[in-house]
Parts: structure tokens; sequence; C-alpha cells
């Protein structure tokens, strides 16, 4: 069972993909798009076009998982339009985005603070 958990690192592509694509054509993306191994665990987050779907597309030592939630009525509410945007997303947001949310709109607490 995949689980996104804090400890995992998220890169969101900003512009959207054809979601004809596969684990194979993903991971060209990832390689070419985000200049980044798509195997050191990173979950590399896609939409398409109309914003109806989203596909993860995650390494777990053992193999890729390629995952995608088509939602049954209506599409997403929010997508980051800046790579800073992107960049900066929390787990958590993560969650809320799947679940057709606006994260900038809700208080979030960071996932890591320093102990005193």
């Amino acid at each position: 069972m995949l689980q996104i958990t804090p400890h995992h690192k998220i890169l969101l592509a900003i512009a959207p993909i054809d979601f004809r694509k596969g684990i194979d054509s993903l991971v060209a993306v990832c390689k070419k798009y985000f200049v980044c191994d798509p195997m050191n665990g990173t979950v590399f987050v896609f939409t398409n076009r109309r914003r109806i779907s989203v596909k993860l597309l995650v390494y777990d030592g053992n193999g890729f998982w390629l995952c995608q939630k088509r939602f049954s009525s209506g599409k997403l509410k929010w997508w980051p339009a800046t790579q800073e945007q992107a960049l900066h997303l929390q787990v958590s947001e993560l969650h809320v985005i799947l679940a057709q949310g606006i994260p900038t709109q809700i208080k979030i607490p960071k996932n890591w603070h320093e102990i005193t």
C-alpha cells in the first residue's frame, strides 16, 4: 500500500500533461522537467489539461507506483500557478488538493518545528 507521509518530498508539475503517458513516459518527464532522479522516493504529481484528474508517480525501492484519481464530479479547485507555490507544498496540503480543497485557505501547521 502506498502512503504519503511528511517524510516524502513532493514535486508538482505546474503545466498539465497528456494522461495517455504511462510510467516510462512520466519517468522521462521527471528527468527532463524536474531534472531529478525519479528513483529517489520523491512523489511526482501531475494533472491533466481539464484538471479533472491527478496522477502520482513514486518509486518505493522495489518499483514504481502510478496512481490516478479521477474526480467523480467537478475538478481541482486549486493548482499551483508558480514554481514557488509548487516547491513549498506540504504533504498535508497535497491531501487537501486531492480532496478538491484549496490549501491556501486553511491553516495547516508546519510538519516539523525546532524543539527548544
